[in-house]
């Protein structure tokens, strides 16, 4: 099977990554890269050894069959839907879009051209998440009733020297962080019913606290704090705190109550992690889950970011689903952006797409998207 070629379309921090990783995975090559700042991308080509294009150079190349989709979130939908017309398949950075009829608008191109979407983040897939979903699908903590997910800092303008679009429309922690949590919630326990919640914010404008823009003002834009509540289609009910107005706190970013006893998750924003479950009141000593997306390879973090990526290269070739798949990118997108419409209402709504649980991803399934470079 040859592997699909990969352009890359926003040469940002997040690029690198990508680049960096990619070896390690089969299925794909990272080919060229494009930014409409064209020293940018030429920066990056050199850096990875790969061509610089302009982003219509990079379009129009032949050998290019996948784009990875690495814009701001306001311009996901404009820059996904030009590589949908361009005949290639598109990998979009979360969040996939900003609005259901986005995502719809994307199905549609796709499915007439009988083209693939897929979408980070794909952490979901990772040792400590899959674990869990194990334990889950055999039944260690019982039916999961209710849990808390919560995903709490003091903002991104105390590290990121231009944060101004943390704090615009289309962005906040629902839609920024919130992708993590809600993918994994809705891996874990499937599709989400309706949602309500409560919004706001703490501070008009955020002061920058490094680089060369020290000391300016941003202004605020979009809630900033905002507490849900998800009732998912199995009955669970879980609370979503996220928060980027909270200077410390100690709360477990996931906890998952069910019948037989409790859950206690790591940070979804990460692959790795540890897992914990009591019976009842008492913990449980689990045997060691040998996962390959579990093994720190990145510093001090398992890091596996592209493992969504391979396993959709993959399911083309193969014929199947991908597990970072349209379908779910746009439920998790629908419920992000109804928990924001419900907080601006004060209402309860009901979540009008659903998808399937992404399948599960054995340590034997994530071997199989390894090279012998990993």
């Amino acid at each position: 099977m040859a592997d699909l070629g990969v352009g890359i379309i926003g040469c940002g921090n997040i690029s690198a990554a990508y680049l960096r990783l990619a070896p390690q995975f089969k299925g794909y090559r990272i080919l060229a890269v494009a930014d409409i700042n064209q020293a940018a991308a030429m920066n990056r080509a050199a850096e990875f050894g790969v061509r610089g294009h302009s982003v219509e150079e990079l379009l129009a190349s032949d050998d290019i069959d996948l784009v990875i989709n690495l814009t701001i979130p306001a311009a996901h939908f404009v820059v996904s839907e030009r590589i949908l017309n361009a005949g290639k398949h598109v990998y979009s950075e979360k969040p996939f879009v900003l609005s259901r009829d986005e995502g719809q608008q994307l199905a549609n191109i796709a499915k007439e051209k009988g083209l693939r979407i897929g979408s980070a983040p794909d952490t979901f897939m990772g040792g400590a998440h899959q674990f869990a979903r194990s334990l889950i699908d055999e039944g260690q903590i019982g039916k999961v009733t209710s849990g808390t997910a919560v995903v709490q800092s003091h903002g991104m303008e105390h590290w990121h020297p231009n944060p101004d679009f943390f704090f615009k429309p289309g962005a906040g922690p629902v839609l920024d962080i919130g992708p993590y949590y809600i993918s994994n919630l809705i891996q874990l326990i499937g599709p989400v019913a309706r949602v309500t919640a409560i919004a706001g914010s703490a501070q008009a404008t955020r002061t920058i606290a490094n680089g060369p823009r020290l000391g300016e003002e941003i202004p605020v834009e979009t809630p900033t704090t905002i507490h849900a509540i998800l009732e998912f289609k199995n009955g669970a009910i879980i609370t979503l705190l996220c928060s980027w107005d909270v200077w410390t706190h100690d709360h477990s970013c996931m906890e998952l109550y069910g019948s037989k006893g409790t859950m206690y998750l790591p940070d979804p924003n990460f692959f790795g992690g540890t897992v914990r479950v009591t019976e009842e009141k008492e913990d449980v000593a689990l045997e060691p889950w040998l996962h390959p997306f579990a093994v720190v390879n990145d510093d001090d973090q398992a890091n596996y970011r592209g493992a969504g990526l391979s396993d959709m290269a993959l399911a083309i070739a193969e014929g199947r689903t991908h597990r970072c798949s349209n379908d779910f990118a746009l439920h998790v997108v629908d419920v992000m952006t109804s928990i924001l419409s419900a907080a601006e209402t004060r209402t309860v709504l009901e979540i009008q797409t659903t998808c399937e649980r992404p399948a599960a991803l054995s340590p034997a399934d994530a071997a199989a998207l390894m090279t012998d470079q990993a």
